[in-house]
């Protein structure tokens, strides 16, 4: 019997550690070189269990995915942090190096290597989902020799399981 109670007690603590998250957003993305073409795009992001959970700030690993309306896509992998105002506010930030294959030339970004950064601002509900705001930006920090970059904004929702 003593197992079992000590078993349900460490089961209680596992869940009030933040859950994983599957983002999805969409937004319009605004390429810095003047002949590129602005367009739609969706996203799609993991974060997983964070390995750092304090009192308000927790940081863990995630993967991102984003495609744009003429089929550009970057996929990356790295860091996200979320601090939290209060039980329902909170900001966040992550950076996600990774791969992008432009489709179309005219939006060529210096190279297949680029880095996305991202800050948001969103809301939690009841059931522990979340509702924010972002803008990101993706650019290969000049280790290439032209670096234009992208920066978007999105609308994202953040599913926690």
């Amino acid at each position: 019997m003593k197992h079992l109670f000590t078993s349900l007690a460490i089961l209680a603590g596992a869940t009030s550690v933040q859950a994983q998250t599957l983002i999805v957003g969409a937004g319009y993305a605004d390429f810095s070189f003047s002949q590129s073409l602005d367009q739609g795009l969706i996203s799609l992001e993991y974060q997983h269990r964070p390995f750092h959970q304090g009192e308000r700030l927790s940081a863990g690993l995630g993967g991102a995915l984003s495609v744009h309306e003429n089929g550009d896509v970057h996929v990356g992998a790295g860091v996200y942090g979320i601090y939290s105002f209060n039980r329902r506010w909170f900001v966040e930030g992550s950076v996600m190096p990774g791969f992008f294959s432009e489709a179309d030339e005219i939006n060529n970004l210096g190279g297949s290597f680029q880095i996305r950064s991202l800050l948001g601002l969103g809301y939690t509900f009841d059931n522990g989902n979340r509702l924010s705001v972002a803008i990101t930006h993706k650019s290969n920090a000049s280790t290439n020799d032209s670096n234009p970059g992208v920066n978007a904004a999105l609308l994202r929702y953040h599913f926690a399981f």
